[in-house]
């Protein structure tokens, strides 16, 4: 069922969902891979980076060249997330943020906490106007953080960068990866971003690519359960998003309804440990609802130019090596199906089809097919 504009009909009464936004024209995030050298080994990394640069990166003119192709996009400029692999392994990184910042595109990095992050590097960041910057946290503890990065001591390590980020000045994101190691941590990550000061809690659900497919998932009713807790932490003063759980973004509207929380063992442990550790949920929500997803306001082109709908979807649509990036994102048909909410399945009956649209990536792992329903989600559409 297509769903291309505005509510889609039958949807719940009494839920008012956030107005439609087209991202046909121009995606909100372009994440460019500058490279895929990094010199960590974590369970679940999507790119499966490796310590050296992989042949075939951009080069620095090929680089400026691609900022060029985002500023083409027009205004309000995309946002240009210089992710890896570790960004900072890539020796011309901070002169691809001045050319950016030079044309207006704002810039927001996603480097690895190694020996690279110094202070001196931090305080380049700030000068050369780096606007966020995401560390990943897996853990509450060093035993699990640790065990999923690889390198002992880097949980104390990623506590000690969040710290001297926010203390820089910096908009500090933090992303953690939702897997059966750490589930019963989630609450005691979350009140470590609210002691900590960070802006934006961005938490993964996995898709099986890269490394990833060697680390435990959790079940659909998990997923919900988390989803509905994140709402909770929503109300702890720092962001709240998902990355492929768009279904986040039904629960949420679904919980400011009156929706209840679900009566589970899962989200009851870690509602309760959130309370005991950060005390009562206090003001308005402050979860992310804008119904971006794989393809639609999202863009990924890895670092050998080639164009993916996403980091976690690995279907090929194109070089910026060969065609400019926003005819490859305005133009390619799949992508103006994802925007179209053309799904298959539940996905394609769903009431919440435009607000949510699930995880373009998890079907196309599933079926091969980047438009068939997320088998993640459990909500069952009303019937039409």
């Amino acid at each position: 069922m297509n769903h291309p504009t505005g509510h889609p009909p039958g949807h719940p009464a009494g839920l008012t969902l956030p107005r439609s936004v087209d991202y046909g024209q121009r995606p909100m995030l372009v994440f460019w891979e500058v490279t895929r050298a990094c010199l960590l080994a974590c369970r679940h990394c999507r790119a499966s980076a490796a310590p050296d640069p992989l042949p075939g990166e951009l080069s620095g003119a090929e680089g400026r060249a691609l900022i060029d192709q985002v500023a083409a996009f027009g205004r309000p400029y995309p946002i240009l997330i210089l992710t890896g692999g570790d960004c900072l392994l890539r020796p011309d990184v901070f002169d691809m943020v001045e050319y950016a910042n030079g044309l207006g595109v704002p810039v927001a990095m996603s480097p690895s906490v190694t020996p690279m992050l110094t202070p001196e590097t931090i305080g380049r960041m700030v000068d050369s106007g780096v606007k966020a910057v995401s560390l990943s946290l897996d853990g509450a503890t060093p035993e699990t953080h640790d065990g999923v990065r690889g390198i002992p001591g880097h949980f104390e390590e990623t506590v000690l960068a969040i710290r001297a980020l926010v203390d820089a000045g910096l908009k500090v994101q933090i992303n953690t990866t939702v897997m059966r190691a750490n589930l019963d941590e989630l609450a005691d990550i979350a009140a470590l971003m609210a002691e900590t000061g960070v802006a934006i809690w961005e938490v993964f659900f996995l898709v099986h690519v890269g490394r990833g497919e060697a680390t435990g998932a959790i079940t659909p009713a998990e997923h919900e359960d988390v989803c509905h807790f994140l709402f909770d932490t929503s109300h702890y003063g720092f962001t709240v998003r998902t990355v492929e759980a768009p279904f986040f973004r039904r629960i949420v509207v679904q919980r400011k309804a009156g929706v209840p929380a679900p009566d589970t063992a899962t989200y009851h442990r870690l509602h309760d440990r959130l309370v005991e550790r950060a005390g009562p949920g206090r003001g308005r929500s402050t979860a992310h609802t804008v119904s971006t997803r794989d393809g639609k306001g999202i863009v990924f082109v890895a670092y050998d130019g080639e164009v993916y709908p996403a980091g976690f979807l690995p279907l090929p649509l194109g070089s910026v090596r060969d065609r400019p990036l926003a005819e490859i994102y305005r133009d390619n048909k799949v992508l103006r199906s994802i925007r179209a909410s053309e799904f298959s399945g539940r996905c394609g009956r769903c009431e919440f089809a435009d607000l949510c649209g699930g995880s373009r990536a998890r079907a196309y792992a599933d079926t091969g097919d980047p438009l068939a329903e997320d088998s993640a989600c459990i909500f069952q559409p009303a019937p039409v």
